[in-house]
């Protein structure tokens, strides 16, 4: 293991530190467990509380997203690990401003089982909480068992719309439905060409050949469709958008986001030239695209790859997606 660190059992810690160091503008630490990032300042007093959690390891994703116009607060885990029911009730408790909490997260077991004790928790402090699951992974599981897929970058454009209908004072069921709709709007896919070392392990998550890459892989190295020989840019991105696009089919005149995702280590230049064939195929469809998000937006380490995500807008959502934002990874406005 080659990593710039101290003590690996320290790496997240440490990592938090930094983070709340270099944007105290942005975040600071809430409770007494070091794993929950809160807004530096409180929100509104009646505005409906958004929290996440998740293990660390993909940022901008969870805390990154702590912000105006986001997140209120997040729990986080160790690389890859769930956070405890306990550090998710104290996000919760940190983004309670007296209108309920919206749990906003990826469909992961711990997660989903950790987040539901945070709930119980939580209840007998008269804290009112829903729940929307992100499950946008479609290499994870077919149309018909779309409940089963996994949660990946398409929660990034979740936590935009829903912090923003938050904002303008929409009440906790119309906050949930707008998190609800954003999330079934959404489709991704993802291709790995390497694995990332978790600092814990000291190893790779998995092993795969210098030329080599495998397509569906999910974002803690879950398998994906198929592993072959390395292919072209363009043939990369023409599978992913063949995968997209039958699972949710466009029309003429249809409005949608895309965000072209580097897992981590995977540079610019080569998402941009990603970037060329997914606009040729949108606009081959006859689709409009608003707000095309190419970079680092949910990321796997220091794995090289690259995710799509397709998030198809109607009038509310896009109106969503362009509002004001701020945290230290994202601005709109």
């Amino acid at each position: 293991m080659k990593k710039i660190l101290n003590d690996p059992n320290a790496y997240v810690d440490e990592m938090l530190a930094g983070l709340v160091a270099a944007h105290p503008e942005h975040y600071r630490l809430h409770g007494d467990s070091g794993k929950v990032i809160a807004r530096a300042k409180d929100g509104k007093k009646g505005k409906v509380g958004i929290v996440t959690g998740g293990g660390s390891g993909h940022l901008p994703v969870f805390t990154g997203y702590v912000g105006t116009g986001l997140l209120d607060a997040c729990a986080i885990g160790d690389v890859f690990a769930s956070p405890s029911a306990e550090q998710m009730a104290d996000a919760i408790r940190a983004a309670d401003q007296g209108a309920g909490v919206l749990r906003l997260y990826g469909n992961y077991g711990g997660d989903v089982m950790n987040f539901d004790m945070a709930g119980d928790l939580v209840e007998f402090e008269d804290i009112t909480c829903t729940t929307v699951l992100l499950a946008d992974d479609v290499a994870s599981a077919p149309p018909e068992e779309a409940e089963k897929r996994r949660g990946v970058a398409g929660m990034v454009y979740a936590f935009k719309m829903a912090g923003a209908a938050a904002e303008e004072g929409r009440d906790l069921d119309a906050v949930t439905a707008v998190a609800q709709k954003a999330a079934d709007a959404c489709r991704s896919i993802g291709a790995a060409l390497s694995p990332c070392t978790v600092p814990q392990a000291g190893k790779p998550t998995f092993e795969i050949g210098d030329d080599e890459m495998e397509m569906g892989m999910g974002i803690h190295g879950e398998p994906g469709v198929w592993r072959g020989k390395l292919r072209t840019a363009d043939e990369i991105a023409g599978e992913m958008m063949d995968r997209l696009l039958e699972d949710m089919p466009l029309d003429k005149g249809d409005r949608v986001s895309v965000m072209v995702n580097s897992l981590g280590a995977t540079p610019p230049e080569e998402l941009y030239i990603l970037y060329r064939i997914v606009k040729q195929r949108l606009e081959g469809e006859g689709a409009q695209i608003v707000m095309p998000l190419v970079g680092r937006y949910a990321t796997s380490m220091e794995m090289a790859g690259v995710s799509f995500t397709l998030c198809k807008l109607d009038d509310e959502l896009e109106k969503l997606l362009n509002a004001p934002c701020d945290c230290a990874f994202w601005r709109v406005g």
